[in-house]
C-alpha cells in the first residue's frame, strides 16, 4: 500500500492548497481515508495531520472506514416518508444485520440512508448502487436480499 499511495500523491508534494483533491484521490483510489492515507497526504503535503484530519471530517463525502461492495440507499424523503420509509429502512437493517450508517463484516453491503432518491411516484423506494426498488413494502424488501444471496 505504501508504494501506491507514495505514487499516488507524489504529484501534490508540498501543495498545501490541494488537500481536498488529494482527499478525494486517496479515497477514489482505496475506498475510504485510512490512518496511513491519512498521515501519507499529511506528510506529503506539508498540512498538518490534525488539520488534514479536521478538513475530511467536515465534509461528509469523506469517510474513515472501508465501505461494501454494494451501497443501499433508502430514501427518506417526504413521498417515501408518508409512505413507510421507516419501516423500510427496518427491514433493511434486519435483512442486513446492520444499522444505517455501517457496512456489513463481509464488505458486501454500506447501508445509508438519503433525504431524496428523486423517485416520489415509486415511493417508497430504495436505491442499489444504480438500480431503484421501488413501491417496497416490508416483505418485498425481505424478497428482495433474499434474492441477491
Amino acid at each position: 500500500m505504501e508504494e501506491r499511495l507514495s505514487t499516488l500523491l507524489s504529484p501534490y508534494k508540498g501543495r498545501m492548497d490541494k488537500l481536498i483533491p488529494v482527499l478525494q484521490a486517496v479515497q477514489g483510489e482505496y475506498g475510504f481515508l485510512s490512518n496511513e492515507g491519512m498521515q501519507g497526504i499529511a506528510k506529503v503535503t506539508g498540512v498538518p495531520e490534525s488539520r488534514v484530519y479536521a478538513v475530511a471530517s467536515f465534509y461528509a463525502q469523506f469517510r474513515f472506514t472501508p465501505t461494501g461492495k454494494h451501497t443501499v440507499m433508502v430514501c427518506r424523503g417526504t413521498a417515501c416518508h408518508v409512505q413507510g420509509a421507516k419501516r423500510i429502512l427496518e427491514e433493511t437493517e434486519r435483512q442486513l444485520g446492520i444499522n444505517e450508517g455501517e457496512t456489513t463484516e463481509d464488505l458486501e453491503y454500506t447501508l445509508e440512508t438519503v433525504a431524496c432518491i428523486g423517485c416520489c411516484a415509486l415511493a417508497p423506494c430504495v436505491m442499489i448502487d444504480d438500480e431503484v426498488e421501488a413501491k417496497l413494502t416490508p416483505k418485498k424488501v425481505t424478497e428482495l436480499f433474499a434474492e441477491r444471496r
